[in-house]
């Protein structure tokens, strides 16, 4: 039984890294890879939005003194790397797949058009989501919540790197730190729970769209969010 017909997958770029946290393991990328087919033969409507801080965070470029819009426009071309990487990896596994781009790069990419995308996910193809919102000052997590309002998706899916859930601190540094199974919206942005930026909660609030933050790394994770299992932390609502 499924749960979600049309999902946003958010999946970072430090997934993508694994525990190296920088670049792209082919044996991670192939495991995802795997995750999405999985959920993809269940007739699941598929869209993506990649991070890209396994190869550039904006941070970076702070750092070296870098205009804060120039960074981001470089974090803007990593995800674009991601999302290649990702289409070529599914697509070795007989998934069909686009990758649309917000900067339009007609080469390598289809421009980022709405109705093109919705009428891809109707065909069965997974849609890959690259280049942010194509602004400077916005987050891939805005991007999904962006992309998520704009296709109708059911759920956007946060899949992360090795956490499980949302706690009440890192659980790495406290080991008082609370696992919360669900949430509102305004709870993480009135307990600052560092989900996803400020921006993209609101949005998603906004929109009534439910998020289910949850590992990636552990096999079979993606479809068993989709088919309805209580698994990580469920945020929808406004209270």
């Amino acid at each position: 039984m499924i749960k979600y017909k049309r999902i946003v997958l958010k999946v970072s770029g430090e997934a993508l890294a694994g525990p190296g946290g920088f670049g792209i393991k082919p044996p991670v990328i192939k495991t995802i890879s795997e995750q999405i087919k999985a959920v993809h033969d269940l007739g699941v409507q598929i869209a993506i939005v990649c991070g890209g801080g396994n190869i550039w965070r904006g941070e970076t470029g702070a750092e070296m003194g870098m205009e804060r819009a120039q960074a981001d426009y470089m974090g803007m071309l990593a995800t674009v790397m991601n999302g290649l990487a990702l289409q070529d990896n599914l697509e070795s596994l007989g998934v069909p797949t686009r990758v649309q781009t917000s900067i339009e790069m007609r080469q390598i990419a289809e421009p980022y058009i709405r109705r093109k995308a919705v009428r891809h996910l109707e065909k069965g193809r997974v849609v890959i989501f690259a280049g942010g919102t194509g602004n400077p000052y916005f987050s891939t997590d805005t991007t999904a919540a962006l992309r998520a309002a704009e296709i109708g998706a059911d759920v956007i899916l946060m899949a992360k790197n090795g956490v499980d859930g949302v706690y009440s601190a890192d659980p790495n540094k406290d080991t008082t730190a609370v696992k919360y199974t669900e949430l509102s919206h305004l709870d993480i942005i009135n307990k600052n729970l560092h989900v996803m930026d400020s921006t993209a909660s609101t949005l998603s609030m906004d929109n009534d769209i439910p998020l289910v933050v949850f590992n990636l790394n552990e096999a079979d994770n993606i479809r068993r969010v989709v088919e309805g299992e209580n698994i990580g932390t469920t945020i929808q609502g406004r209270e």
